[in-house]
């Protein structure tokens, strides 16, 4: 087991603490199931930003501002991230000037929030007083702590016939939809990165850790590149949900990313890329129930459900299993 747990039953703690730490639109809806499934729990969520980037001269945290919309009630429930009821003019605008990115879009009520993060962090506030002071707003109903307030960037090397180069994640995520296979994925910073004030302090701290089906390389994995984090994540009690669902991504392009490092695109290889080191219970899909006796993961408690998230009500019956195992663990 990756940790010696906290005995009990965990699902009958009146404040039980659970920390999860998470991705963008993946991790933003288990979180909400997770809410409902344990509604007296102290959530913390430790959020990537290793997908943050520079635009138009505004800091941009995709990941961080999804968690936050999706819990403050403010995202596009359509495409699982910006803002509802969206608008579009300033894109337009910049258009007509030729400014780019043009493959990037951001609309009217999202430029705001971006602003507003910039203008905070160009007087000297650090990242996570400003995701606090965005949470003031949005109340997502979850302390919401960025990974670390140094910058992290991840970037991806490419060979795409005019030699080997490396784009930022979200031109090769965004405008070539990973087309281009990775010969690499650098998060560039994480290695000299401090955890996030609270960060440690929450991990340590929990009656369970919860890794949602994120990002396995690029989302959960940059945040466990950053120093101290995966070693005190490893001392706890650590239930993980597979991102991928009969040999493909639930959502998104993990497969090009799992590609990069060698790594299958199954249910068991991503609990074996993480290791018994890391997880104690790994929920699966009811159709990769096989990983339950795959040699690889003899070390690792596999539990299998369906997992996709179709409404808030199988997030949360999600949630209640990713609970209910720890507990089980927990004993």
């Amino acid at each position: 087991m990756a940790g010696a747990g906290v005995p009990g039953d965990l699902p009958r703690l009146s404040r039980m603490r659970i920390t999860v730490l998470a991705g963008g639109v993946g991790a933003a809806r288990f979180l909400r199931g997770l809410k409902v499934a344990a509604p007296d729990a102290e959530i913390t969520v430790v959020g990537n930003t290793g997908d943050d980037i520079t635009l138009f001269g505004l800091r941009v945290c995709p990941d961080l501002d999804t968690v936050m919309y999706t819990l403050g009630g403010g995202i596009s429930e359509e495409q699982g991230w910006g803002r509802a009821a969206e608008t579009f003019t300033m894109r337009d605008e910049l258009t007509a000037y030729r400014a780019g990115p043009a493959w990037f879009t951001l609309g009217d009520r999202d430029f705001a929030t971006h602003i507003f993060r910039t203008q905070m962090l160009t007087a000297g506030r650090p990242l996570s007083a400003v995701t606090e002071a965005l949470c003031q707003r949005w109340r997502p109903g979850v302390r919401l702590l960025p990974m670390s307030n140094e910058p992290v960037e991840t970037y991806v090397v490419i060979d795409d016939g005019q030699g080997r180069r490396a784009v930022h994640f979200q031109e090769w995520w965004v405008r070539m939809h990973a087309r281009e296979p990775a010969c690499e994925i650098i998060p560039t910073g994480a290695a000299d990165a401090l955890p996030g004030p609270g960060v440690l302090e929450a991990i340590a701290e929990a009656d369970l850790i919860l890794l949602p089906p994120s990002n396995p390389v690029v989302s959960i994995g940059t945040i466990l590149a950053v120093p101290g984090i995966r070693d005190a994540i490893a001392a706890r009690t650590v239930i993980g949900v597979s991102p991928i669902i009969g040999g493909a991504p639930v959502r998104g392009m993990a497969d090009a990313c799992l590609a990069a490092l060698g790594v299958e695109t199954s249910a068991a290889a991503v609990a074996a890329h993480y290791g018994a080191e890391l997880l104690d219970g790994w929920l699966v899909d009811e159709q990769d129930k096989a990983a339950a006796d795959d040699p690889g993961l003899d070390r690792i408690t596999v539990r299998a459900l369906p997992l996709v998230m179709h409404d808030v009500a199988a997030a949360a019956g999600i949630a209640d299993a990713a609970i209910s195992l720890g507990a089980e663990l927990c004993r």
